[in-house]
């Protein structure tokens, strides 16, 4: 029986914590995302990756819960996922030649002890400049509609892109490893030991 729990239904999360070999469940947590009044980005994707947590300890008393949570700021403005082809296309317009910080949320809730880490990780995608031929392509191609900033570096959306500035790429997908591995170890779950 596996005592690490993702609290995320994402398989882009998922597909990555699968990277580490570590056994584990995935659960989805029921949190308002909606942000709170004169909340940074890092404030907000840290409470909501804590939250999500926490939100699981009920139904796992005894387990290592990971939460995690991320928004993209262009502008000063944080951007959400686009839903539709046509925010997707905006998005990408108003990201050509411009640089967009990635701020993801990482959470890891140890329930038998009522313990929490939180941090936030930063991530910098410097775009090129796209023309509206290329992003029409790329959306129609990729369909970045439930990705936060309307690409997927994992896939073609690294074409988007002049340069990527960040500790972790996989910080850029969702869950960042190398930190979640900090906070596994510290926890007593070392994944080259476990």
């Amino acid at each position: 029986m596996t005592n690490l729990v993702l609290a995320s239904t994402s398989p882009f999360r998922q597909a990555l914590l699968n990277k580490l070999g570590l056994p584990f469940i995935t659960a989805a947590p029921q949190v308002d995302e909606t942000p709170l009044a004169q909340e940074s980005a890092p404030q907000l994707v840290s409470r909501l990756a804590a939250a999500k947590a926490q939100a699981l300890a009920g139904r796992y008393p005894d387990h290592l819960i990971i939460g995690s949570d991320q928004v993209c700021v262009l502008n000063g403005q944080i951007t959400g996922k686009p839903h539709t082809v046509e925010n997707a296309c905006t998005q990408l317009r108003q990201a050509s030649g411009q640089s967009v910080i990635f701020y993801t949320g990482l959470a890891l809730y140890a329930s038998r002890q009522a313990q929490i880490n939180t941090l936030c990780e930063t991530f910098t995608v410097h775009f090129r400049d796209l023309s509206d031929a290329e992003i029409a392509a790329y959306v129609a191609r990729e369909q970045p509609l439930n990705c936060a900033g309307s690409f997927k570096s994992e896939g073609l959306g690294i074409t988007l892109f002049d340069r990527l500035q960040g500790r972790d790429p996989n910080t850029l997908v969702g869950l960042p490893l190398i930190a979640l591995c900090e906070m596994l170890r510290k926890a007593g779950m070392d994944p080259l030991l476990s």
